[in-house]
């Protein structure tokens, strides 16, 4: 065990250091400089930061020749549902590190969904096995959704007044503007009790302007990772908040947001961080993770150094954990970066918590995922459905239905659609030629067996069905379609593997991915895993999909196991507006 003692015997050079990396150029992020230094580095923390560290060199030190390179703190995802990239924590760290984020800020939400906050410490035996950090905030409240829908688990302020005092809660994960403006009980004694420990309080508030703003300021929120525009952006950082730019794998909003920075104030920045809040792995094996945003935010205009610092200090920083990450420097985490310059950002070599994870693009460390128990085991609480479990049905035998649809217009933007449909023998039918296919969401925790239906649109489905269990906030089950044979076929082939995506067309499975963990991620490999989302939406697409990522849309429709929901009025709504015999 490595004691404070250790440290201070290391940090005065009288114990040797582990590792040095010697001949580098030092991007400094505390002060904004760049210049030559050599690092020292004793059982995962830095000792030394100077231009001679010969002194701290033993007989079994080894060397990190970093001659041309720069080294930079390792990076900070500051917002981040790790679930919904579809790959254990094991696999997600395999996944970001060579790409040298080393820490991430998640709520671990979709996991507690399906498991329970007592079900997280597995999670956390997994986390600490890695050399990945993960500073995780207690959820404000599950489910988020409002009016709220069926999970297994509902964390409340009971919950909060137990984890918030622990070390290991970093504070309030994901605290959105609508449960404060209905001024929902547990989510402001939830707050209330941050507030008593000194916790921040990390938000959501898309679009919120003025007055709406100036409300949820009041509850104390910290760090806010959702604007629409720059001119949101700007309003929100004016106003005191920790501002987060999100650049997801279907969301971008790195080009609009950074205006704030470019065409704004000069100390904008320095409250502006970075994350991805929702990536898969073909995007992050494509392009990158956070290394990627940092070259987004160059080619924009914004200089290397602050780019840096907005994917490291910053974000450190805003989360209370700068003590413990964000910068090079003496009783820091050894989480060091090599990369060939600033301008270009090229991570070469990783260092997470002293050990080098990658070293010349190559890796040099080898993840295997643990024993996973039977608590985290995928399974989907339902009976085997039928195709009549997926029809509308209604009073009037014949005539016509006008509908509302969830009309997609991206995947977290949906807009009302109303059109009519025919009724044939009592059942409302989906129209392939008007782009409206059929939607149900069936609880999976085996809790009440909810089961609501709907239509949608913006889809172009021609044919068969897809599904999903890997669906935020609640993680039920949700199916669409045009054909009801073919939803069965689809939510059945899920129910019995405990969980996953799938493609169905014509009574066939065209592709499956199996979401054994909680029925939401996989020990799959990254690449293994990529291959097998291009599988899913090549074959969406045959079934008429335009969506960039129709899988995803499923996962986030303006619809739960209790109803289509009306996100303006926070109501559910019928969906069947009026019958014509």
């Amino acid at each position: 065990m490595t004691t404070l003692s250790h440290y201070l015997d290391a940090g005065a050079a009288k114990l040797p250091a582990d590792l040095v990396i010697e001949n580098g150029t030092l991007a400094n992020v505390d002060t904004g400089e760049f210049y030559p230094a050599n690092v020292a580095i004793y059982r995962q923390k830095i000792v030394a930061v100077d231009a001679d560290v010969s002194a701290y060199v033993g007989p079994a030190t080894r060397h990190i020749d970093a001659t041309g390179q720069y080294l930079v703190p390792g990076l900070i995802d500051g917002h981040i549902h790790v679930e919904c990239s579809k790959l254990s924590m094991t696999r997600f760290a395999e996944l970001v590190l060579p790409h040298g984020t080393t820490s991430i800020v998640s709520g671990l939400d979709e996991y507690i969904s399906v498991v329970g906050v007592a079900g997280l410490p597995e999670i956390f035996a997994e986390i600490d096995a890695l050399p990945f950090k993960v500073f995780w905030g207690l959820p404000y409240k599950t489910p988020y959704t409002i009016p709220q829908s069926t999970i297994a688990y509902n964390v409340t302020a009971a919950d909060h007044a137990e984890y918030l005092p622990q070390d290991n809660c970093y504070g309030v994960w994901e605290t959105v503007r609508e449960a404060v403006g209905v001024r929902d009980p547990d989510t402001l004694k939830a707050l209330e009790l941050a507030q008593r420990y000194h916790k921040p309080i990390f938000g959501c508030s898309p679009m919120a302007r003025g007055k709406a703003l100036n409300e949820f300021l009041m509850s104390g929120v910290h760090i806010d990772h959702e604007s629409y525009s720059h001119e949101e952006f700007l309003e929100k950082a004016r106003k005191g908040l920790r501002v987060v730019i999100r650049e997801s794998s279907v969301t971008k909003f790195l080009q609009e947001n950074i205006r704030a920075i470019t065409e704004g104030p000069a100390g904008v920045a320095r409250h502006t961080s970075f994350c991805t809040d929702d990536v898969n792995a073909r995007d992050v094996l494509a392009h990158g993770h956070l290394d990627h945003m940092v070259r987004l935010a160059i080619q924009a205009s914004v200089a290397p150094m602050t780019a840096i610092q907005m994917a490291t200090i910053n974000g450190a920083e805003a989360y209370h954990v700068d003590d413990r990450v964000g910068s090079i420097a003496p009783g820091k985490a050894a989480d060091i970066l090599l990369i060939d310059q600033p301008g270009t950002f090229t991570v070469n070599t990783v260092i997470s918590q002293g050990q080098v994870v990658s070293h010349d693009q190559q890796p040099t460390l080898t993840f295997t995922p643990p024993h996973r128990s039977a608590t985290l085991q995928g399974q989907l609480k339902h009976a085997p459905m039928t195709a009549d479990d997926f029809r509308y049905t209604v009073a009037a035998a014949t005539g016509t239905a006008t509908v509302r649809t969830i009309h997609s217009v991206g995947p977290f933007v949906r807009q009302a659609r109303d059109l009519d449909l025919p009724i044939s023998d009592h059942v409302v039918l989906p129209d392939p030629a008007s782009d409206v296919a059929a939607v149900s969401v069936i609880e999976r925790y085996g809790v009440n067996q909810n089961h609501a239906r709907g239509f949608l649109s913006g889809w172009s489905i021609k044919r068969g069905a897809i599904a999903t269990s890997a669906s935020p906030d609640d993680n039920n089950l949700v199916v669409a379609g045009v054909d009801p044979a073919d939803m069965a076929l689809a939510a059945n082939t899920l129910i019995a593997c405990g969980g996953g995506q799938v493609v169905v067309a014509d009574g066939q499975v065209l592709t499956l991915l199996k979401l054994p963990i909680a029925g939401i991620t996989t020990d799959l490999t990254p690449t293994d895993l990529a291959q097998k989302e291009l599988a899913l939406k090549q074959a969406a697409e045959q079934l008429g999909s335009t969506l960039p990522d129709p899988l995803f849309y499923l996962s986030f429709l303006a619809i739960t196991d209790g109803g289509n929901v009306d996100y303006t009025q926070l109501t559910y709504f019928d969906p069947i507006l009026k019958v014509t015999h």
